[in-house]
């Protein structure tokens, strides 16, 4: 009886454990949002006019800052130093949403747009979420296929800076919007099993499933369904 108990102590444990790390995720990641909005209202009102002199140029360093901090919160991802910085990330992330915002808001329908985005978003959010935590099967194999679609992506990007094709774009929008989803289920579902055990880190991922998800979409809608002021 003894080793069984033992053995029952040692799974509930863990369990509870797991489960710690999910609610620090989730709490942090809805932290996480303020600076994103207070960055999107700041980015909203800015002139980006330096980056359209110069737009590879300008890219390439706006992508050297983003895993530059990437970098930087994961080397702290022990301390409350890693909060600081994953925090300011945010921030930066929505002062990059200001170019995307302008756009939207230029259209007649754009703040409807903007909130119909955001309400897609957290609509797949919660059930991708919820698949996650509840699912019981193996999703190492989605895990793999995941991996080569994130290097295929980044491909895609990194060509279409210098190929500028409004087609590819909107292609790169769709996967990102797919690809994204599935990252949120699977990152959720990570944690749920323990093979991330920080909650810096797992809040890290699952933001930028988010904020990929939350932008790709919005670039969908002004694309299809953006309308013109008279």
């Amino acid at each position: 009886m003894q080793p069984t108990f033992q053995t029952q102590y040692q799974t509930t444990s863990v369990g509870s454990v797991r489960q710690k790390v999910l609610r620090n995720t989730y709490m942090l990641l809805a932290i996480s949002l303020i600076p994103t909005v207070i960055g999107a209202a700041v980015g909203a009102n800015m002139s980006f006019a330096f980056m359209m002199g110069s737009p590879i140029v300008s890219t390439l360093l706006m992508l050297a800052v983003i895993y530059g901090l990437f970098f930087a919160v994961e080397k702290n991802r022990d301390s409350g130093v890693g909060v600081a910085l994953l925090l300011l990330l945010t921030f930066v992330m929505g002062v990059l949403l200001g170019p995307l915002l302008q756009v939207a808001l230029s259209l007649a329908n754009g703040p409807q747009l903007i909130m119909t985005a955001g309400g897609a978003t957290a609509a797949v959010f919660f059930v991708m979420a919820a698949i996650g935590t509840t699912t019981k099967r193996d999703l190492s194999g989605l895990g793999k296929f995941l991996t080569v679609g994130a290097v295929v992506l980044m491909i895609a990007v990194v060509a279409n800076i210098f190929l500028r094709l409004p087609a590819l774009q909107l292609t790169i929008a769709a996967a990102f919007a797919l690809f994204s989803s599935l990252m949120i289920m699977w990152e959720v579902k990570n944690v749920v099993d323990g093979g991330e055990t920080n909650y810096i880190s797992a809040t890290l991922s699952i933001f930028i499933s988010v904020y990929n998800l939350f932008s790709s979409l919005l670039q969908l809608l002004i694309a299809f369904s953006g309308s013109s002021r008279d």
